[in-house]
């Protein structure tokens, strides 16, 4: 069979939002009114569909895979050091990241304002130059649990070179 030179993955992670708890997104804290996502690691979402996007393009299973919540060493962990692992095993496995392309799903607070530290925050991480990682933010035009402000989701793309 022949090897694939690029390879393209799909991830997607949602959260349920509550008072009491902070909204981390791309490794930036971003104010929120006290309300954040309930998780077992810090519930970066964004971060969460990152590492499954990059581990879907090389068929390496998924966040929970190699990070399950059932396991107490990962209760509050930082999603950003499980991105680089991520990264680290998907380099072992041969692969390289080219870009990442990212949405955010949420109807407040606005990302805008945002949105180049969280790009940075994950260009920085993953040691990727200045336009390989896009992320960009929607609401929910009020529809379900996320147009609702009951939670947050983000879908990633994930663009691999053997």
């Amino acid at each position: 069979m022949a090897e694939h030179v690029y390879r393209t993955g799909f991830g997607y992670d949602v959260h349920r939002l509550e008072p009491g708890n902070q909204l981390i997104l791309g490794g930036v804290t971003i104010p929120s009114d006290g309300i954040g996502t309930v998780a077992h690691s810090d519930g970066d979402v964004l971060a969460h569909a990152i590492c499954d996007a990059i581990l879907g393009a090389c068929a390496l299973g998924d966040i929970g895979t190699h990070f399950p919540d059932t396991d107490e060493r990962f209760r509050g962990a930082d999603s950003m050091v499980l991105l680089a692992e991520v990264q680290r095993i998907v380099e072992g496995a041969g692969y390289r990241i080219i870009n990442i392309d990212a949405t955010i799903v949420l109807e407040r607070p606005k990302i805008a304002p945002y949105r180049t530290r969280i790009e940075e925050s994950i260009r920085t991480r993953l040691n990727l130059g200045e336009h390989d990682v896009s992320v960009k933010a929607t609401t929910n035009e009020q529809l379900g649990p996320v147009g609702a402000g009951h939670g947050i989701a983000a879908y990633a793309v994930a663009m691999l070179r053997r």
